[in-house]
């Protein structure tokens, strides 16, 4: 215990310049408990080690003395691992000295010195039990999994479907499919057509996402992201990099002409995840089971509009009946899963007239152009004929399935094909359906089968041109993310400067130099691409405090975007002190929030302060504890989108406070 009580003491008296009184004393409780688990470990492996050593000598005094053989003997520790046990039983063989000891130990004190055996059984004790004990430290770390209710998975899903409604609404063709800035109801409707390269590319991931959800089809995903793309490769850029801001209506860069390294290295980022999301389309089935999924999260947010309207509208127009009619056939079909494409063909014909009737019907009796029940009506429709316009375009012989001809020589057809089987079909198909042809019976049967033959010639080739257009998207992706670092980089401290004037020719003085900031994603992109040096990585600050008892990454302004942003997309592994800092700075903001008895979730945002033409202001806000910006406590404002964040971290506390904004409106 000396060298553990030295190490201690040592410790205390060690206090680092930058960190405060209380924070030091913390840490040194803590490592004076770890350097005693740790003394106390090693006198439980004492006889194991003690014989171990042991062996060693004697082995090397026996060959270097006597046999003088095998001196070259050596066991690489990799043959060891494969060969050796890692249960129970192994950790006894390897450990049997220990309790062997113990026991022999007791049987002699027993026999000899019987008092001696108060003292001695508790150390005694360890050794019999050493075992054991090496056994259970050494088991995998049990990540704990995080568990939802379907009521919670339910409530998630529809958050995520009004989310997308926002760019379903605004990202279009008004503004070049760039996504505005923000929309603001209140005082008064403003659109700020304006973005910047991190709203463009997690406009792009949310194009991804929502067909992930099932909310859109593949082929809407491949449109909204061609027209998006082919706008950005028209923008005027500097060196392979966005400028910070551009009116999405003129499409030029807004004044003053600047770079932002962190803006530049977000965009590179999620163009980098588009890609591989783009790829892997052509081996997707056309329409999956994810379909009925992102339809009946629609179908729920209309089953709440038209519960939520007013009496004589919803029940003028049957909207409550109706909708829970086709509430019953969605979740029939999500149950059932088509398998078939006619199966598949006729339950979408009977949803999508189903929602046309509901449509018809609230819009008969509800004029309000801001009615939800009318804009989530229309969107459930929306989302049917768009998965049936998907199934015709690709499979357009679907409606000759019904007809009285045998296509028992090609059960391929009824299948829900993937856009690579689909372009295959035409070479796989035709020379049978030739064969047949040649044998048909009757006139009315060769017209069927040329007829057939037409349509997997087009369908065949729809598929090709919709494989090729996803490649050029996702080189276009690969040629948007290259972009020059080397005059944001300096080479001395090894580090991005938060941005370049070029309208000035000047770089900025100040440094991104946190590791816990949004900036570690620009640097992780730049180092993947060859950009940057790793020791750029190693460059940025790790300056440590305390949350909860835990060690944490101190941050600027304490947000949760600068914690947990990144985590969107680049990877994260456990038990390292980034994921050890993202966890504490979500428990620091969930304590915060019920210190100041509030919903927790504090990030930068828009909030209650206008300017002279009616448009909130945005600004960082962040925890005490967390950020080295003075004044954080002063200001006390929720961003909601925080705790959407956090759902990566603390997905069941991230949702229980989700649920708690929402009904608190």
């Amino acid at each position: 215990l000396i060298p553990s009580l030295m190490a201690s003491a040592l410790n205390v008296l060690q206090k680092p310049v930058d960190v405060t009184l209380g924070q030091h004393l913390a840490a040194a409780v803590r490592l004076t408990r770890q350097h005693f688990v740790q003394a106390l470990f090693t006198l439980v492996c004492l006889p194991h080690e003690a014989f171990f050593s042991l062996d060693a000598v004697l082995r090397s005094v026996w060959r270097m003395l006597i046999t003088h053989t095998q001196l070259l003997e050596w066991n690489p520790s990799g043959d060891s691992d494969r060969d050796s046990r890692t249960d129970f039983v192994g950790s006894c063989r390897t450990m049997w000295i220990a309790p062997f000891m113990a026991a022999a130990a007791v049987i002699t004190l027993a026999a000899s010195r019987p008092a001696a055996l108060a003292v001695a059984v508790p150390i005694l004790g360890l050794w019999f039990t050493a075992p054991a004990i090496a056994w259970w430290i050494s088991r995998p770390l049990a990540r704990r999994r995080e568990r939802l209710s379907a009521d919670q998975i339910l409530f998630l899903r529809k958050l995520s479907r009004k989310t997308w409604a926002f760019f379903e609404t605004f990202v279009g063709p008004d503004d070049h499919w760039l996504p505005p800035d923000n929309y603001q109801e209140h005082p008064t409707s403003v659109i700020a057509h304006r973005t910047s390269p991190t709203n463009m590319g997690l406009a792009l991931l949310a194009n991804l996402s929502a067909y992930d959800f099932g909310t859109i089809s593949a082929g809407k995903l491949v449109e909204r992201t061609a027209k998006a793309l082919h706008t950005m490769e028209g923008l005027e850029r500097h060196r392979g990099h966005f400028y910070n801001w551009y009116d999405t209506r003129s499409l030029k860069p807004l004044p003053p002409l600047y770079i932002s390294s962190v803006d530049s290295g977000n965009l590179a980022g999620h163009l980098l995840t588009l890609r591989p999301g783009l790829l892997a389309l052509p081996d997707h089935k056309i329409l999956g089971p994810r379909l009925f999924e992102g339809l009946s999260d629609t179908l729920r947010i209309a089953t709440e509009a038209a519960a939520a309207a007013p009496a004589g509208v919803a029940s003028g127009a049957h909207a409550p009946a109706q909708l829970a009619q086709l509430q019953q056939d969605l979740e029939s079909a999500t149950r059932s899963q088509p398998t078939t494409l006619m199966a598949l063909r006729l339950c979408l014909d009977q949803l999508a007239a189903s929602a046309a009737v509901v449509v018809a019907g609230v819009e008969a009796y509800d004029a309000d152009p801001e009615s939800q029940l009318r804009w989530w009506a229309r969107a459930f429709a929306g989302q049917c004929r768009d998965a049936l316009d998907e199934l015709t375009f690709f499979t357009p012989w679907a409606e000759l399935l019904s007809s009285e001809n045998n296509l028992g020589d090609f059960p391929d057809l009824d299948e829900i094909p993937t856009l690579r089987e689909l372009a295959a079909l035409e070479v796989k198909l035709l020379p049978a359906i030739d064969h047949r042809r040649s044998s048909a019976v009757t006139s009315a049967e060769s017209a069927w089968l040329g007829e057939l033959q037409r349509l997997i010639t087009a369908a065949s080739q729809h598929a090709g041109a919709r494989i090729a257009a996803i490649k050029g998207l996702a080189l276009l992706c690969d040629a948007l993310s290259r972009m020059e670092y080397d005059f944001l980089f300096d080479k001395t401290r090894h580090l991005l400067a938060i941005g370049y004037n070029v309208g000035e020719n000047r770089r900025d003085s100040s440094y991104y130099d946190l590791l816990a900031s949004e900036a570690r994603f620009s640097c992780f992109v730049a180092i993947a691409q060859g950009q940057l040096p790793q020791e750029s990585w190693f460059a940025l600050g790790r300056l440590l405090t305390t949350a909860g008892g835990e060690p944490i990454l101190l941050s600027w302004s304490g947000s949760m975007f600068e914690y947990l942003m990144p985590l969107l997309v680049m990877p994260t592994y456990e038990h390292t002190l980034l994921d050890q800092t993202c966890k504490a700075a979500v428990a620091r903001q969930i304590e915060y929030g019920k210190i100041r008895d509030v919903p927790w979730g504090i990030s930068e945002c828009g909030y209650n302060a206008i300017d002279v033409h009616l448009n909130y202001q945005y600004r960082a806000f962040g925890v005490p504890g967390l950020g080295l910006k003075r004044g954080l406590a002063e200001d006390l404002v929720i961003a909601p989108y925080a705790s959407a964040l956090a759902l990566m971290v603390a997905p069941e506390e991230a949702c229980l406070n989700l649920e708690r904004l929402a009904a608190e409106g």
